[in-house]
């Protein structure tokens, strides 16, 4: 009896999730809930004990600083947000429509690189479609394949980024390094990225430019050295994330560190673009705002689940799991970080906080527990309260059920890629 009632603040929590109310509000409802339900457990079972203020307000107040703690990701990010502002991206897509002369599939393709690439430097898709959506409506229109393909490398972008706050999540529950996660599942980025090339280039030859917007007139106006010279701090950037670790591991020391490359890219941000270095720096603590706000409301959240913990919820989801057969159990975690990422699609991390300790209760591997990651990131691509949804839904000026519909005959395909992997890894 006492094990029903210990998942009633998970129920509750998931309920106010699907209603699409903020991630807290949510957490300390489920907080409360598993509060009463200690205080019925101890009335049932005094070896049970109850969960008071102080304990709630040590769960909270540790689980804040943890979240806060992931330094890497809040620099990349800021670092790559810095390159969005000072016109980077915009640039690099002017050039690749200067290349191509009018082949719309090869531009399609190159968006889509563009999208995938941003996201896994900045870790955050929602920012990275904000800024490439409406550039590539100005240069190929709506191609529905290449907005899926955008989508399908943004999920797997952000799940296998050193700059995500998901990233930052699944470290923390599988006790290893940021580079260990980033280095796990670097091939599998890699694999998506190809797989959305591909898929862009297959809508485009199909369908040719649709329709198109306004072009960023301020850009195109630029010579090919000026657009050369402004994206050089996102080839720089580029260079530096994925190859970085190589290039340190080959000389025996971490030039190619946070520090160094950080420092270098705002200071090629000053002089290569129009911004001054003031300009440059206030960029690069401007773009540390998103990232900094939702680790901070995620540790808030985090800290309301570690208090579910204490009555024994994730125990009891774990028993129940725990009695499927081992062969299937990753593949079905990675099916029901899908199914709860589509209603609760705008809080990828508040689920990955709900899913992730039932995952380590049955002794998931940490490439696992990214591929967990992964499938919940795949189903908030096909959810009407994602960001990255959202953005591409103003960015193409299409309204978000046409870009839902358009992906559910695609993400569907990088969901079994998944569940695979599920299989044999």
């Amino acid at each position: 009896m006492y094990g029903l009632l210990t998942l009633l603040p998970l129920v509750l929590i998931l309920f106010l999730l699907f209603r699409q109310y903020n991630m807290i509000v949510a957490g300390v409802a489920g907080a409360l809930c598993a509060a009463a339900v200690a205080w019925i457990g101890s009335m049932m079972d005094p070896a049970l004990h109850t969960i008071g203020i102080p304990a709630m307000n040590k769960f909270m107040l540790d689980a804040i600083p943890g979240m806060l703690s992931n330094t890497v990701p809040i620099l990349n990010s800021a670092v790559a947000t810095a390159v969005f502002i000072s016109g980077g991206y915009a640039a690099a897509l002017a050039l690749a429509k200067r290349g191509v002369k009018g082949k719309v599939e090869f531009l399609a393709v190159f968006i889509v690189l563009l999208q995938g690439l941003a996201t896994y430097m900045s870790g955050i898709g929602g920012g990275t479609a904000m800024v490439v959506a409406p550039l590539a409506f100005a240069a190929i229109g709506v191609i529905p394949e290449v907005i899926a393909a955008m989508s399908l490398v943004s999920a797997i972008g952000f799940s296998t980024s050193a700059a995500s706050l998901e990233s930052s999540i699944v470290i923390k529950y599988a006790k290893i390094t940021l580079d260990q996660h980033v280095s796990s599942t670097r091939p599998i980025f890699f694999a998506f990225l190809v797989l959305g090339l591909i898929l862009a280039y297959y809508g485009a030859k199909k369908r040719g430019v649709i329709t198109t917007g306004d072009a960023n007139s301020e850009i195109e106006s630029l010579s090919t050295k000026e657009l050369w010279l402004h994206t050089i701090p996102a080839i720089f950037l580029l260079v530096a994330v994925v190859a970085g670790p190589f290039i340190n591991k080959s000389i025996g020391w971490p030039i190619m560190g946070p520090l160094v490359y950080s420092m270098i890219t705002v200071l090629l941000i000053a002089l290569c673009t129009k911004f001054k270095l003031n300009q440059a720096f206030n960029a690069l603590v401007d773009g540390a705002q998103y990232i900094t706000k939702m680790l901070f409301a995620v540790g808030i959240f985090v800290g309301f689940i570690n208090i579910i913990g204490e009555v024994g919820t994730f125990k009891t989801i774990a028993n129940v799991a725990s009695a499927a057969p081992a062969a299937v159990a990753v593949p079905v975690a990675i099916l029901a970080g899908f199914a709860i990422g589509v209603p609760a699609g705008a809080y990828v991390g508040s689920v990955l906080a709900l899913i992730l300790p039932v995952c380590v209760a049955l002794g998931f591997t940490p490439i696992q527990l990214a591929l967990v990651l992964m499938g919940v990131a795949l189903g908030s691509q096909m959810s009407f309260v994602n960001i990255t949804m959202q953005a591409l839904s103003a960015g193409f000026k299409r309204p978000i059920l046409d870009i839902v519909k358009g992906n559910s005959k695609w993400i569907p395909i990088g969901l079994a890629i998944v569940v695979i992997l599920g299989f044999v890894l």
